[in-house]
């Protein structure tokens, strides 16, 4: 066999679609921390429409620190959330909202061993709210209580009703679910206290 090798790129491609603009809908929400401690959902986008539907674009992360929260904005806003008044949002609440999102390839190199990946990531403005609104085809948000990703049996702190017990509420009234936000004055409440 002779080949020349010299013509293959040395890069990993992590992408499962062209860069590009897509109806997307959010298929999963991951909680979790950045490295500086603040709330971090990270989002599976999903391509909502055409034919790479049911594809996963890619992952983007909404960080609720200072200088993440105009970015959490935007993308809350086109995902349909009303935002002119104080809001209480959880994680879940996103999962099956749709907007139209922007895609571009971003190349990087791992600095220990040289290895390069390509990856398809959202730009800061990279989302557009849906003239149709934020779900498509009678589509709706998960019932509460309910396990978004479709297994109905599977109730999170309550009975099929949704409703929490109330040893339940009464701790999240006082420390806050995790993967919600309460948010009602400024950026600067999510900052952590001084001491802790």
């Amino acid at each position: 066999m002779h080949f020349d090798f010299r013509q293959v790129p040395d890069v990993q491609v992590f992408t499962s679609i062209a860069p590009g603009t897509y109806v997307c809908r959010v298929a999963e929400v991951r909680d979790g921390l950045s490295r500086d401690g603040f709330v971090r959902w990270s989002l599976r986008l999903e391509v909502a429409e055409g034919a790479f539907a049911g594809k996963t674009a890619a992952w983007d992360s909404l960080t609720w620190s200072e200088r993440g929260i105009p970015r959490v904005k935007k993308v809350l806003t086109a995902l349909g959330f009303d935002l002119g008044a104080p809001v209480e949002i959880d994680s879940r609440d996103l999962v099956r909202r749709c907007a139209r999102v922007q895609f571009q390839n971003e190349e990087r190199e791992d600095p220990v061993t040289g290895q390069r990946t390509l990856r398809l990531r959202v730009p800061y403005l990279g989302y557009e709210r849906l003239e149709t609104g934020a779900f498509l085809h009678g589509e709706s948000a998960p019932e509460a209580g309910l396990d978004p990703f479709g297994d109905d049996s599977l109730v999170l702190g309550g009975d099929a009703s949704g409703a929490a017990p109330e040893s339940a509420r009464d701790a999240a009234a006082a420390t806050g679910p995790k993967g919600s936000m309460h948010h009602e004055r400024g950026a600067q409440d999510l900052l952590p206290d001084d001491d802790g």
